[in-house]
């Protein structure tokens, strides 16, 4: 068993997670399930408890703690059961784990991600928020500890495969010329520009291709996922804003490409399931079976490509500032973001004023430089108030 790798993934119930263990139950031999956390989805994580007998489970406070630790005993489980952040850093940087999936989606999914990271584990980065917040804070402890990172979103993983080993020379030094990051265009990449004030959050959320959370499909909708991974993609590639290209591709098939100075484009395919980076990543440097069917060419038939219109997209223009900006101004777009989409998600502003409430958030104070966490949490809660502000005057 001293083989056997302990997993923790943070975020269990939701899409990450559930395609994480779809493949760690497909290893046995490989793999074991150390923890489990979820937030809401509680029914869902007991579920997974039985079926998976984690060490850990983690949830969000002490009363669902004792709910969740009465109904496993109850079971015959010997899960033991903790809340808050300090249980969600405990499992990500305990001794015994040795990869740990980091699939919490905003800000709440900073403090474990980053405790896995100072504890050098292998962590498979799905929270993209992370590093957007923290950015050279986030890299500089990977360097420190001597932390694995590997990307989980399937445009960064296919960026990865595509890059020389040694990419970490520096980008010109292993002649690459542009990191092309592909995007679906989601469910409004044709809708008429007038018809966009009226979209609903299930229309949001339906997207073409991928099967997501309602808060990263609606990033998707938006166009603010793909703004989000350009900024996560220069802190993980240490690439500047202007060698990362957004290009539409509505099959979703190309999750990415790079572009060579000598005139080679590498692309890496595959049908739109997120356990082919899952498995990838759980890996690395091998390839395991992830359950993924085979691409079938022949009747994909053709694959199509166009450059995005950031008259549709605001939040894509807005992304790329605040990566340009620095500083604290990433932290800030993730924040008023995730304020206002769940103020669409509550059906109290039309999809259009996501991208008013990040810009006027963004235009309300310049961007500071990062010093320490300290700063970015501090640039996060500014930006939460001025969102919040923002819906009072509505």
């Amino acid at each position: 068993m001293s083989d056997v790798q302990q997993i923790t993934v943070l975020g269990a119930t939701g899409s990450i997670g559930l395609s994480t263990l779809d493949v760690v139950a497909r290893h046995p031999e490989r793999y074991q399930v150390f923890a489990l956390t979820g937030f809401s989805r509680l029914a869902e994580l007991e579920a997974l408890c039985v079926l998976h007998r984690p060490r850990f489970a983690v949830v969000p406070d002490v009363r669902a703690a004792q709910q969740l630790q009465l109904s496993l005993c109850a079971l015959g489980l010997v899960t033991q059961v903790l809340y808050g952040e300090q249980g969600l850093c405990q499992v990500a940087a305990a001794p015994e784990v040795d990869a740990v999936m980091a699939a919490i989606v905003g800000a709440a999914g900073l403090p474990p991600t980053l405790a896995a990271v100072e504890a050098g584990k292998k962590v498979l980065l799905a929270n993209k928020e992370a590093l957007v917040m923290t950015g050279a804070l986030f890299m500089q402890a990977v360097k420190r500890s001597g932390a694995v990172l590997l990307p989980i979103d399937s445009e960064h993983n296919a960026i990865f495969q595509c890059l020389p080993g040694d990419y970490a020379r520096g980008l010109q030094q292993v002649g690459v010329r542009r990191i092309l990051l592909t995007a679906s265009g989601g469910p409004f990449r044709e809708m008429p520009l007038d018809q966009l004030h009226a979209v609903t959050p299930e229309q949001a959320c339906a997207h073409p291709n991928w099967s997501m959370g309602r808060k990263i499909s609606v990033d998707s909708a938006s166009m603010m996922n793909k703004g989000l991974e350009l900024i996560e993609a220069c802190w993980l590639f240490d690439a500047a804003p202007a060698q990362v290209e957004v290009v539409v591709h509505p099959q979703s098939v190309i999750h990415s490409l790079v572009d060579y100075v000598d005139g080679s484009v590498l692309a890496q395919l595959g049908n739109p399931d997120m356990r082919t980076p899952i498995s990838h990543a759980l890996a690395w440097p091998e390839r395991i079976d992830s359950g993924v069917a085979p691409l079938d060419l022949f009747a994909l038939a053709r694959l199509d490509f166009q450059a995005p219109d950031e008259q549709r997209f605001p939040c894509l223009r807005l992304a790329r500032e605040a990566a340009q900006a620095g500083g604290t101004a990433p932290a800030m777009l993730n924040a008023a973001n995730e304020v206002a989409v769940a103020a669409f998600l509550e059906r109290r502003i039309r999809f259009p004023e996501i991208a008013s409430i990040i810009e006027d958030v963004l235009h309300a104070e310049p961007a500071q430089a990062v010093e320490n966490l300290d700063t970015v949490l501090a640039a996060d809660g500014r930006a939460r108030g001025l969102a919040e502000q923002w819906l009072s005057r509505r």
